[in-house]
């Protein structure tokens, strides 16, 4: 078949790549690594461009800002850090520790982020000595397509390996399963149908979760900052981040306050059922998200409900009641759609994040709003997330930033709460085999009643 010839062949040909590009000095491959993020930040506009022009989802700006400011924070977080060779020395258990290439990985990417997901792996992958092969989703193929090219481009001038970064030219479902059967370990970033091929491949995998982002607004929050935050993560590219806010859970005292600051910096508030069922039906049919709705603006989608609004908003703010409500409304919608719920108490807050996060999104994040850091570390101890973002705007700092201590990735693992073997970002480390070189201890060794006293 000629599926497995071409697969085949660009395995054949990475392994010969991996194996010049693994014995790679510390000081080249960081040269490369950080081209790959330069070449990205000084084509973004081009990028986006194309980005918005093939698949339809989003817009330029967000899109050019997202390129822009993944290339910075991952190629930041990148610098320095040794990968190759002697990585670390312990001393006081006497172990040393060498880095070793994982081998050939195979990149599934989304549609969502092509250009950004193509360039951190790409970099995760060669910052540790390895060879890649992405994937892209064929509504974005002419995307990565431009996207290699320029990067290859750059980086040919440091002698690099040929067939070091390949990509499939014409993606298929076959062809991207048998990608994943052939490589040495798999990155799936895309929706639960391919996670869950990656995960059937017989080969290590790393793969995520659907997000649905519960956001709490405690008593003691600056209400202003919070909404301002919510309105800015869940607009931000007309709602397409996985790690954008989905719902806001506020106290029923200060509900009206929330409204009014919502609507003052943006969002539509729509409480009338008979409008509420109108956006259901615009998102969703027979329970699924409809495509034509995902990734276009608060006013296009009010505009396809029949629903009259200012162009200039920014979100669409829906009355949530949890007992009535289609229930697909409380998961993720890929668009710049917010439930709102009010609570009496802080457990009652917490119960309905909970209860949201069952029927999608558990292990992903969560954000609270909150000067209380008891009710931050309750809600954290409570909830079934990787990450809690704190008093920010989850969309720019789940995935790592300069304000967040969080690993910058594109790649947001989930824990087994989602079948993900991962729980926390996926960075370069995760694409390193480590020997570990164990010389004895030189110290006193307790006698057995004091081990068991």
């Amino acid at each position: 078949m000629v599926y497995t010839d071409s697969i085949s062949k660009m395995v054949d040909n990475a392994l010969v790549a991996l194996s010049i590009w693994g014995k790679t000095s510390q000081e080249k491959i960081d040269l490369v690594v950080k081209a790959i993020a330069k070449t990205v930040y000084d084509n973004a506009e081009e990028l986006a461009r194309i980005t918005v022009e093939e698949t339809g989802l989003g817009n330029y700006e967000d899109n050019l800002s997202q390129d822009k400011r993944k290339a910075e924070i991952i190629w930041h977080s990148l610098k320095g850090k040794k990968s190759v060779g002697i990585i670390n020395i312990n001393k006081e258990l006497n172990i040393v520790e060498i880095a070793k290439p994982v081998g050939v990985v195979g990149v599934v990417l989304p549609v969502t982020i092509p250009v950004t997901n193509f360039m951190a792996n790409s970099m995760f992958a060669l910052k540790c000595g390895n060879s890649v092969i992405h994937a892209p989703h064929p509504s974005a193929k002419k995307t990565i397509a431009r996207a290699v090219e320029l990067v290859i481009n750059a980086i040919s001038k440091y002698d690099i390996p040929e067939n070091l970064i390949q990509y499939l030219k014409e993606p298929s479902k076959n062809l991207t399963q048998e990608l994943m059967n052939s490589v040495h370990v798999v990155i799936a970033t895309g929706g639960m149908g391919m996670v869950k091929a990656a995960y059937s491949s017989g080969r290590p995998a790393y793969g995520v979760g659907p997000g649905n982002v519960q956001a709490i607004i405690d008593t003691d929050a600056d209400i202003d900052v919070a909404t301002k935050n919510i309105i800015a993560s869940r607009s931000f590219n007309y709602g397409l981040p996985c790690a954008s806010e989905q719902a806001v859970i506020v106290p029923k005292e200060k509900y009206n306050e929330v409204i009014e600051s919502f609507k003052k910096n943006g969002a539509y508030y729509i409480d009338g059922k008979e409008d509420i069922m109108k956006i259901t039906n615009t998102l969703f049919k027979d329970g699924i998200l409809r495509k034509e709705s995902i990734g276009i603006s608060a006013y296009k989608i009010a505009e396809n409900a029949c629903i009259e609004v200012p162009e200039n908003i920014k979100t669409l703010l829906l009355k949530g009641d949890i007992k009535n409500q289609d229930k697909v409304l409380r998961g993720e919608k890929l668009s710049p759609v917010i439930m709102i719920y009010g609570y009496y108490n802080f457990s009652e807050a917490i119960k309905i994040a909970k209860s949201n996060l069952e029927i999608q999104g558990k292990g992903h994040s969560v954000v609270i709003h909150s000067n209380t850091r008891e009710h931050i570390e309750e809600f954290a101890r409570a909830v079934y997330v990787a990450r809690v973002v704190v008093n920010q705007a989850c969309n720019f700092n789940a995935g790592g930033g300069f304000n967040i201590g969080y690993a910058p990735t594109t790649t947001l693992g989930c824990g087994t709460w989602e079948n993900n073997i991962l729980s926390e970002n996926l960075t370069y480390k995760h694409l390193m085999n480590v020997t570990r070189i164990g010389y004895p201890i030189e110290r006193r060794i307790p006698k057995s009643d004091e081990i068991w006293s």
